[in-house]
């Protein structure tokens, strides 16, 4: 089994329900909408010349708080998101006045396990993200200068121009930090930082097919706003201990 595959497995075996763990119980259901930006880059092979490409991303996050694992707050969090991936091409102006980049629009579903550590009610949480993420590109727009020459390249690689996406469903794992500020009314606010790595292929890669390798990789940064639905009763948390003058 290849590194990769032991990753995508150990990220759902993480994803499994934490609750078979002997700590103090929790059944927190949270709910909220994300937002923010996203930088991809497709990695291929043969090499294309490239540069990260922006994209905006939003969606709807849920998370579901099982147990409390000494000082550990376990979850499962799961978002549905708009992404726009894709990818531009970094033409040197001196072989080419050429410009290239792909609008790649993707349904995205990254699921987490999610340990962390802090204040459950109001205060200061930081946290652990990781789990597999799958995804289904729906549409895809390519973007060309005007005036379009299509060579030449540093490597001759040209067989993506015009080339549709040939496998839309996508899978891979994402894993990063969450930062988070839960107040006692106002709800939660969240900020997350995680990077995407690919397993699969946009196009195939068959010993006759131009790419033997076409995978994303996005560092991915949003905001969330999230509320408590469903909140465990009687947990009491320590008060802050005050620095003595």
């Amino acid at each position: 089994m290849k590194p990769a595959s032991l990753l995508l497995l150990l990220a759902v075996l993480l994803c499994a329900p934490l609750r078979a763990q002997v700590g103090e119980h929790r059944n927190d259901l949270t709910i909220g909408v994300n937002g923010g930006y996203l930088l991809n880059r497709t990695s291929f092979n043969p090499t294309i010349k490239k540069k990260y490409k922006g994209g905006e991303t939003f969606g709807v996050t849920v998370r579901y708080t099982c147990e409390k694992y000494f000082a550990a707050i376990c979850a499962i969090q799961a978002e549905i998101n708009y992404a726009n991936m894709g990818w531009k091409e970094d033409i040197d102006p001196e072989l080419s006045s050429d410009t290239y980049y792909r609008d790649m629009r993707y349904i995205q579903m990254p699921i987490f396990a999610r340990l962390s550590w802090g204040r459950e009610r109001k205060g200061f949480l930081f946290g652990f993200l990781i789990g597999p993420q799958l995804g289904y590109c729906f549409s895809e727009t390519e973007h060309y200068s005007d005036p379009w020459a299509g060579t030449p390249r540093p490597n001759n690689v040209t067989q993506q121009y015009g080339k549709t996406v040939e496998r839309r469903f996508e899978y891979g794992i994402s894993g990063g930090l969450s930062f988070e500020i839960g107040t006692k009314r106002a709800g939660r606010f969240m900020l997350e930082g995680y990077y995407f790595y690919g397993l699969s292929d946009i196009f195939n890669n068959s010993k006759k097919d131009p790419f033997g390798r076409s995978a994303n990789g996005a560092i991915i940064v949003k905001a969330a706003y999230l509320y408590d639905i469903i909140r465990t009763k009687d947990i009491v948390e320590k008060p802050r201990k005050r620095k003595r003058k």
